[in-house]
């Protein structure tokens, strides 16, 4: 069949019809073709009386088909394939919405729609509308069996339809097209409604001076908002450094800065109250020193004595009266007498409630961020998609800039290393013979390991009775009294090391298990060290300092384990990975450099951090001490683990590292300190020459004092020495509590279990269901896959 020849129709301009600003909104998408064919129609026999004609076109080779045949598809202008109505239409139904389509297909699909919109505003139907009121043709070329015109013409109209929409609904069809940004945004423009007055007069520039003024002030408002949030992205604390460290390292490596985040965020809560109600206003209302002072000679910050004794960073500074001026202290030790009129603040009660409530609250938001670690960390369910969710949905389309881009390139990939070692573990069984090796080479490295712990406990003991012996030390010998925290902390740094090199022998299979075991084992040499410490000061030092300050003491001796154990981290880090990199570089001449010691350098945080919490009550400015340790450590190890260490050569998940260290953090260390702490307030006599409870014979009387005073106040108070009496001398509540919370914890754990049942059960129904779609099954057809394969997936990503 041979192929009509295309016309060119050119068409003299007229004027607009009045009415043709207001375009009516055609029915549906067949009308609107039937009413322009109509139109064409029309206006080729309007032509045709003005006796215009028709010039005849010779049609292009590449629109001829080789044999004709009707069912072939025919080429546009630029060789695009154009395809009929129909085909647009089946098209169009399929799930892929640009699967063999053409633009101008799209075009006409959401003209097709922003039809349907304002067809349900009541705009008049094509039909009943009068022919000045439909849409001209006149300002067009004509150009009859043309594609690009008929994508014009429905561009055109798809414009107009924008127009009549809402600006709200008009966003939500542009953003749904599937086409470019440049066209998107072309057809924004173009289909922007004109503005009032206002818009014209903003382009002749006859603004008013108050229309000005308010623009800037929007506009002002609008970047400062912006520049806000942007500030708040920048008081996330080392939030870019931590995404390098994750995605060079690994998220193993990233758990011990993020616990040094949280460390950091607990000394913080801690440090407030303690400068508010006890530092400041000690300082605030200094007393009457009781000797001359020694001058500052810089030794003091490695001793922690000297001057600082005279200061408010220790106990027996802090004064046994009720706030107001200075008044001297009696030489006989009896309780200083305030003058008349002044404030009711007593500061044995401020310094006892202020460190109560601060324990409190640390505790409560310690249990917190480990139940939350817990809910994040152990979901409920399984892991079985992960890896592919890794791989196709981990990228941030919105990332533009080139080193967020390769940063988390980076990240994506060692997450898919990270998943792939952890698959790889799972597949790997031995043989009955290999585990009975191995359970014998385990039970040899933990008889080393426990006589290395018992040998270092030993050591601190013998050391620790030879310095009771030499005391009392005068002013002039006081850097002897380093020589305990030296040999704490030499012991603390090489039994670590000799638990690596015993560590080598067992060989485990999983990274995670390498690190729980090294974990568990400086875990215990540390903790028995600080027990045999805290029997040292309250059972031998209480003794042969009766008539000293002894809690000064105490809290010089955990000042000086803070200084030397800070100063043997660095020195750790130094020796251990500076020169161990430069060391196996240019003499033996490897390539590869250290690995980051995660179990040793989280215990080193945990073990200041229990010093921390066991020194407060001596020392009320540990945590800010604490503090600036933690910022020097964070930035000191990010420059020497970029520099001097590798990421793991055995790369692993450290899904549950984060929840193991606040565990460990908080039973451990956090209730060992608080046990001491209640121990020291509860049993031991304070002194009689210094501090706030110098007239007691507990800490804990100057609760009772208080309340036997409020006894005689009057009835207006009555209520608080019954809460005290009833609930805080009185065990019953105690026990009640404590059974209550219980309770909770048990029926949580009920209800985790019964979601985790229940999951189960729904996944073994999802199995039967698959496998009675299979050929064999009862229901037959074609039999699904239980869950996607790891293998294929974990292929891909190793190439991406």
């Amino acid at each position: 069949m041979s192929q009509s020849p295309a016309f060119v129709l050119n068409v003299l301009e007229t004027p607009e019809d009045p009415e043709g600003s207001q375009e009516p909104s055609p029915y549906d998408e067949s009308e609107v073709h039937d009413s322009f064919h109509q139109l064409i129609q029309e206006q080729s026999r309007w032509v045709a009386e003005e006796g215009l004609e028709l010039q005849q076109r010779q049609p292009e080779t590449g629109a001829l088909g080789a044999s004709g045949s009707d069912h072939e598809t025919m080429l546009g202008p630029e060789g695009a394939p154009v395809y009929s109505m129909a085909t647009l239409r089946i098209l169009a139904s399929m799930p892929s919405r640009t699967i063999g389509r053409s633009r101008g297909a799209i075009i006409s699909q959401y003209y097709s729609r922003t039809v349907k919109l304002r067809r349900r505003a009541g705009r008049p139907q094509l039909r009943d509308m009068g022919r000045s009121a439909r849409p001209s043709l006149r300002l067009y070329d004509l150009e009859l069996d043309s594609a690009v015109l008929e994508e014009e013409e429905k561009r055109g109209l798809l414009v107009k339809e924008l127009q009549g929409l809402t600006a709200a609904q008009r966003d939500h069809m542009l953003r749904g097209m599937p086409l470019s940004l440049a066209e998107k945004r072309g057809l924004r423009e173009e289909s922007r409604p004109p503005r009032g007055k206002h818009r014209a007069q903003w382009h002749r520039g006859l603004l008013s001076c108050c229309d000005q003024l308010r623009d800037s002030c929007v506009l002002a408002s609008h970047n400062l908002g912006l520049a806000l949030l942007s500030g708040l992205q920048a008081l996330m604390p080392w939030h870019y450094a931590l995404k390098r460290i994750g995605g060079r390292f690994g998220s193993s490596v990233l758990s011990y800065f993020l616990f040094l985040k949280t460390l950091l965020a607990f000394n913080t809560l801690l440090l407030p109250p303690l400068l508010a109600f006890i530092v400041g206003v000690q300082a605030a209302f200094p007393p009457a020193p009781t000797g001359p002072v020694p001058a500052f000679t810089g030794l003091e910050l490695l001793t922690g004595g000297g001057y600082f004794t005279h200061s408010v960073m220790y106990y027996g500074y802090y004064s046994n009266a009720t706030l107001n001026q200075p008044c001297a202290s009696p030489l006989d030790g009896s309780q200083c007498t305030p003058e008349a009129g002044s404030l009711p603040y007593s500061m044995p009660l401020a310094y006892l409630f202020t460190l109560g409530a601060a324990f409190f609250i640390t505790c409560i938001t310690l249990v917190y961020s480990m139940s939350r670690s817990f809910g994040e960390s152990y979901r409920v369910g399984s892991t079985s998609g992960v890896h592919a969710i890794t791989v196709f949905c981990s990228w941030d389309y919105k990332v533009t800039q080139r080193w967020a881009t390769r940063l988390q390139h980076d990240n994506i990939r060692t997450q898919l290393k990270e998943l792939l070692a952890e698959w790889q573990s799972r597949q790997h069984r031995r043989s009955a013979c290999g585990q009975l090796r191995r359970v014998a080479v385990l039970g040899l490295v933990w008889l080393l390991c426990l006589g290395t712990t018992l040998g270092c406990t030993l050591a601190v003991y013998t050391f620790s009775e030879l310095m009771i012996k030499q005391s009392p030390v005068s002013a002039e010998r006081e850097a002897v009294l380093l020589l305990l925290p030296l040999v704490v902390c030499l012991l603390n740094l090489g039994g670590p090391y000799l638990f690596r090199i015993l560590a080598a022998l067992e060989r485990h299979d999983s990274p995670v298990l390498e690190v729980y075991v090294a974990i568990c084992r400086n875990l215990i040499l540390k903790m028995v060290t600080l027990g045999i410490l805290c029997y040292h000061w309250l059972g031998r030092r209480v003794g042969t300092l009766k008539d000293q300050c002894w809690e000064n003491f105490v809290g010089q001796e955990l000042y000086r384990l803070m200084v030397m154990d800070f100063i043997f981290t660095l020195l750790d880090t130094l020796l251990g990975e500076l020169v161990w990199r430069l060391f196996s570089e240019k003499q033996l001449k490897r390539k590869g450099k250290p690995e980051f010691d995660i179990a040793g350098n989280v215990l080193e945080l945990i073990y200041g951090q229990t010093l921390t919490w066991l020194g407060v009550l001596f020392s009320p400015l540990l945590p800010a001490m604490q503090i600036i340790k933690l910022l020097l450590l964070f930035y000191i190890k990010k420059a020497s683990l970029m520099a001097n260490c590798q990421a793991p050569r055995r790369p692993w998940k450290a899904s549950h590292m984060s929840t193991v260290f606040i565990s460990l953090l908080c039973f451990p260390s956090f209730l060992g300190a608080a046990v001491f702490l209640c121990y020291a307030v509860w049993q031991v006599k304070p002194s009689s020459t210094c501090g706030p409870f110098r007239t007691l014979d507990t800490m804990y009387e100057a609760g009772k004092v208080w309340v036997r005073r409020l006894e005689k106040a009057g009835p207006r108070v009555s209520w608080l020495p019954w809460i005290h009496r009833y609930l805080v001398e009185d065990t019953f509540p105690i026990y009640l509590v404590s059974a209550l919370l219980l309770a909770v914890i048990y029926l949580n754990i009920q209800v985790v279990k019964g979601q985790r049942k229940v999951i189960c059960l729904l996944k073994e129904q999802i199995s039967n269901e698959l496998k009675d779609s299979s050929p064999g099954g009862p229901r037959g057809g074609q039999r699904l896959p239980p869950r996607l394969s790891t293998g294929p997936v974990l292929s891909l990503g190793l190439l991406v």
